[in-house]
């Protein structure tokens, strides 16, 4: 319910910069439809300089709540009235939502891979975890607080940015798994001992610049998982296809994590489900 108008039909969104390329709608609308509930959800397209701005005239604009995606995830944190420990945890937020008239700040992002992971590579942490990860912004925290929870042994973080790959390795010490970094130069001799490659930024997708990895030191057992999901099928997923590798991309962990936000905003915990995700690969 929004505070500031009771009798209003609930509205989320979500906000970024891009933000056009985002398959969020479709999955809130046709949830909203399934299950037969007034509301609907939009795109917002934010820039970073807007971005406190829109926070601060969410609710006069009449949402309940929003999603948050790059490069917001982390700038939005100290314009909220309280985070959740998960968010808190992790150090960044994609989910906004109401209690009260304060606006809480969640990270459901880590659900969701994980999730997503178990879904579509299942017994992929069987064995001892070596990870290799590569960002160090938002998604690249839900990625290592998920990677940690199952206990990995390693993980690597690979980025342009030694220094943000520092801070984001120092927020997880101390938990019983090795945290590494690397630039994209070194990061062969990880990639050569690595059960999982999990790409966390945006390098690929669609009118960004292009993910330039060698995967050739990849062992064949390896899992290659990457969380653009526009293109669905990255060319990081072509090249580990054509080795024969397990794929998981990222359409998936977008399912998964918008469940929580749903259910915050509209007050039903939908499920993901097949026709869920063949609704959404119809807009590829």
């Amino acid at each position: 319910m929004n505070p500031a108008n009771p009798n209003a039909i609930p509205r989320a969104c979500v906000i970024g910069w891009p933000i056009r390329h985002s398959r969020s709608p479709l999955i809130h609308r046709f949830w909203l439809k399934k299950h037969g509930l007034p509301g609907d959800y939009v795109l917002r397209e934010v820039e970073p300089e807007g971005l406190a701005g829109f926070i601060s005239t969410m609710a006069q604009e009449g949402f309940v709540g929003c999603n948050v995606t790059v490069p917001h995830k982390e700038a939005v944190m100290p314009l909220l009235d309280r985070l959740d420990a998960t968010a808190a945890s992790i150090g960044a937020v994609n989910t906004i939502w109401r209690e009260g008239t304060d606006w809480i700040g969640g990270n459901t992002d880590m659900i969701g891979l994980l999730a997503n992971l178990d879904a579509e590579a299942p017994g992929w942490d069987a064995c001892e975890i070596r990870a290799v990860v590569l960002g160090a912004g938002g998604a690249a925290r839900a990625a290592v607080a998920g990677l940690v929870l199952r206990k990995a042994a390693t993980v690597t973080i690979v980025n342009r940015s030694l220094d943000r790959a520092q801070r984001l390795a120092a927020a997880f010490a101390g938990r019983g798994t090795d945290i590494r970094i690397s630039s994209a130069g070194q990061a062969a001799a990880a990639l050569g001992e690595a059960t999982l490659l999990l790409n966390a930024t945006s390098l690929g997708m669609q009118s960004k610049e292009p993910l330039e990895l060698d995967l050739a030191p990849l062992p064949a057992g390896a899992v290659v998982y990457d969380l653009v999901y526009v293109p669905l099928e990255t060319d990081l997923l072509s090249q580990a296809r054509a080795r024969g590798l397990v794929c998981v991309d990222g359409l998936g962990m977008l399912l998964h994590q918008a469940v929580p936000g749903f259910a915050h905003w509209f007050g039903v915990t939908p499920q993901v489900d097949a026709a869920l995700r063949a609704h959404v690969l119809a807009s590829f």
